[in-house]
């Protein structure tokens, strides 16, 4: 034991994990009192009492018996039950009780083996308690009469060692021959010729002592009635029969033949068999035919029950005289027995995340048969997930062999089948339903890539325009997921406060109202994030497009005065034919698309049938040529109305002076010469004038143009029609959707000539844009009501290049 012990502990200084190479020795004697104490099997093992409560140790029997008891709180392995070495096993010379210490969290055992030694606890017993010999008194010196000899259940020393007579007599000693293990004959043996007329009985006892200590005897009475005949005796054909016979054979099935003969005649030399009364209870398994000694089955053979059966026959003639033959009957095994898996540990869940070569189960295999019937071998049905591993001697470990995934399969039915090698071979399986806990190892997923949701401006708080939806492939906690907006590249940016998501099921609402003119479309990110530990999250670009609504009145650019003032009047000559442009209205509109398409119609005029309206360009223009029978002062109105559901409109009030005859007409009458000279001298002052204009608006528009070329500032006088704010939001979100309004700039040239004035609108400002061309017509009483700067204008979708307006400066 203390050899064992040295083993041991250098197994626990190397660090032996699991199970140690040679099982750990011990030995009690048979009749051991339960609770005692066997050995210190913790310190053994290399533990602590601390360690083998904390651990749940225990003792695991494959058999299921338990023998032996743990003490936790010592650490000693003691005797649970009264030990009986001959209820166990028999007559073997060896008596081993295997089990385990089997430890938990982590899981490991320690394979234990208890040698019950025998002690000196059964005294000889002889099958009968009198023996009678009926002996001629012809016998002969040195004859021998057997006995059956004494059963002692002690091995060893402690069984029979000596035979002896009591009292000691002068006819008859004792003589012993062993013929094997466990097997002597006694033979009495007599020393000189009986004779019945002077003694013809004979009484002593027959003592078969042990070498146990003390040592421990029995005894059988013998009887010798000496007779006066039939000096012969059966004699068997041999001391000892052998025979063979299957466990499945059927009853009355010939195991083998006794044969004694008797060189008597008559009814001396008639031989009847039987077996030897008293003698061992293998003899009720058979039957023996008392004229031929057959031998028989007489009830069914079990090899795992007892794999040899000893009998002894007895043949005794007519005339008293008997003689004792041995029979082995060897059983022989049949593959009758299915193996059996004896699970000592099972962990029914293991999470997805156990590495390889984790111990899910222990168990152990047997087989009742014998030889090849005996030999067990495990496999497992296709489960790629787990595999046997040989852990010591027919103990088996259920590992797993790769990484886990409860996603993919949440259990595993693995099935261990065990198979013998008889023929034909039994098996039996066993089923481990093995749950795999889940591990957050899956980020949530979005059902899109990317997420579009629209919204029309104006719109009421709190307005749900949308959901997004993220699944996580895990369970439990693991799989709630929740959400929220983060911030966008760049990550200072904080996300729009105008957009909220619920964090329970995605819904994303818009908080505020929102104006197209101001935003068209905004980007945020949403969060989905798992509640495992830690959580992991996804995100997913969310696009906010907002819808135009019609909610912007056409704006009447020209004509009309941004102070108040009444508009200008524009002259009509009397000259002018249909189809001349009288005037153009300009009008832009906020909205975008559809909402920006405007059109023009003559609402109300002096004289509807002189004038028409453009419907598309806005123009003014003379239906037909003024007569002297028209008003002199014409007042139009023209509607201008946008395309929108419901459409917005807005009106533009003119002013046109028909001038009728010739300019002499409305001078006052002079002389000829007179005439002449003022004609002379007006059409020199009007040619001063317009020169002087012309120069002025040149060197004004040239000197718009650069300043507007170089700081890309904004005009500091004449008409604003938006704010600083508003003409830079429009250029930056025109030039990003190419709906909103545009900038141009006019240039303003007079002709030559009777006070004609002649206005064309440039190009867009901003050429990359796209744009069309306006004109419009300006007319006032006095050249410097017409400045020469440039107006900044929305959108002018007119493109009238070259076109000319006609009128006169009134009051000249």
């Amino acid at each position: 034991m203390a050899a064992a012990r040295q083993v041991l502990w250098l197994w626990a200084l190397l660090g032996v994990p699991r199970v140690l190479g040679e099982p750990i020795r011990y030995s009690v004697a048979e009749e051991s009192e339960s609770g005692s104490v066997v050995a210190d099997v913790a310190a053994d093992a290399g533990l602590t009492p601390a360690q083998l409560s904390a651990r749940r140790a225990r003792i695991a029997s494959p058999a299921g018996r338990q023998h032996f008891g743990l003490e936790r709180g010592s650490g000693r392995l003691v005797v649970a039950e009264r030990l009986d070495r001959e209820e166990m096993c028999g007559r073997s010379r060896t008596c081993t009780l295997a089990f385990e210490l089997l430890l938990s969290d982590p899981l490991q055992f320690f394979p234990i083996e208890v040698s019950v030694e025998d002690i000196n606890d059964h005294s000889p017993v002889f099958p009968d308690e009198r023996v009678t010999f009926k002996i001629p008194e012809t016998s002969d010196p040195g004859s021998r009469f057997p006995v059956e000899a004494a059963q002692d259940l002690d091995i060893g020393s402690n069984d029979i060692q000596v035979y002896n007579i009591y009292p000691e007599n002068e006819f008859f000693s004792v003589f012993t021959h062993r013929i094997r293990e466990g097997k002597t004959n006694v033979d009495l043996i007599l020393q000189q010729p009986l004779d019945r007329e002077e003694q013809p009985e004979l009484d002593f006892t027959l003592i078969a002592a042990d070498g146990g200590t003390p040592p421990r005897s029995g005894s059988t009475q013998i009887h010798i009635i000496v007779l006066d005949v039939n000096d012969n005796k059966p004699i068997f054909t041999q001391d000892l029969y052998s025979g063979h016979i299957a466990e499945s054979a059927p009853e009355g099935s010939l195991v083998l033949r006794v044969m004694a003969t008797d060189a008597d005649e008559g009814v001396n030399g008639e031989i009847s068999y039987q077996f030897s009364q008293g003698g061992s209870q293998s003899q009720s398994a058979f039957t023996i035919n008392t004229k031929n000694g057959e031998v028989r089955v007489k009830e069914p053979l079990d090899f795992e029950v007892s794999q040899k059966h000893e009998l002894s026959v007895r043949a005794t003639d007519g005339g008293g005289l008997s003689a004792l033959c041995h029979v082995l009957i060897e059983v022989v095994d049949v593959n009758d027995n299915a193996p059996e898996i004896v699970v000592s540990s099972f962990s029914s869940s293991v999470p997805e995340n156990a590495a390889p070569g984790t111990v899910v189960a222990l168990f152990t295999v047997r087989d009742q048969d014998s030889g090849v019937n005996g030999e067990v071998s495990c496999a497992l049905e296709e489960e790629p997930s787990f595999s046997l591993r040989p852990a010591f001697k027919n103990y088996y470990e259920l590992v797993t062999v790769s990484t886990l995934d409860r996603e993919e399969t949440a259990q595993h039915i693995v099935v261990v089948t065990a198979a013998d090698a008889g023929s034909p071979s039994l098996t039996t399986t066993h089923t481990f339903t093995v749950d795999i806990s889940d591990v957050n190892d899956n980020a949530p997923v979005f059902n899109q890539t990317s997420y579009t949701m629209y919204v029309h401006e104006n719109n009421v708080p709190a307005l749900l325009v949308g959901a997004v939806k993220a699944t996580d492939a895990d369970a439990g906690a693991n799989a709630k997921v929740s959400y929220s907006l983060v911030p966008a590249r760049p990550p200072e940016r904080e996300p729009c406060s105008c957009v909220s998501v619920n964090s329970e099921n995605g819904d994303v609402f818009v908080l505020r109202p929102l104006d197209y003119e101001q935003l068209r479309q905004l980007e945020v990110v949403v969060s989905a994030a798992d509640a495992g530990s830690p959580p992991l999250s996804s995100t997913v670009s969310v696009r906010l497009l907002v819808v135009d609504e019609n909610d912007n009145a056409p704006l009447v650019l020209h004509p009309g005065a941004q102070d108040g003032s009444p508009p200008s009047s524009e002259l009509v000559p009397a000259w002018a034919e249909a189809g001349d442009l009288v005037t153009k209205v300009v009008a832009v509109d906020a909205d975008s698309g559809q909402n920006s398409w405007l059109s023009y119609q003559l609402l109300r005029a002096t004289e509807p049938g002189l004038f028409a309206v453009g419907a598309q360009s806005g123009e003014v223009r003379l239906r037909r040529p003024p007569t002297d029978r028209d008003a002199v002062k014409q007042k139009l109105v023209v509607l201008v109305r946008d395309n929108g559901r419901p459409p917005l409109s807005a009106t533009a009030a003119l002013s046109v002076l028909l001038v009728h005859g010739s300019w002499d007409a409305q001078l006052p009458q002079q002389s000829p010469a007179a005439a002449d000279d003022e004609d002379g001298a007006l059409t020199t002052s009007l040619i001063i004038a317009l020169v002087f204009v012309s120069l002025l608006f040149l060197v004004s528009a040239a000197a718009f143009v650069a300043c507007k070329a170089c700081k890309r500032k904004e005009p500091s006088s004449g008409p604003v029609l938006y704010g600083p704010s508003s003409v830079q939001s429009y250029l930056a979100d025109g030039a990003a959707a190419g709906t909103l309004p545009h900038a141009y700039c006019y240039e303003v040239s007079l002709t030559t000539g009777s006070g004609n004035s002649e206005f064309k609108f440039l190009k867009p400002v901003l050429p990359s844009l796209p744009a069309q061309h306006s004109s419009a017509e300006f007319t006032g009483n006095h050249a410097d009501d017409f400045p020469p700067v440039p107006v900044i204008m929305g959108d002018a979708d007119f493109e009238s290049p070259g076109i000319q307006s006609v009128g006169q400066f009134n009051g000249l």
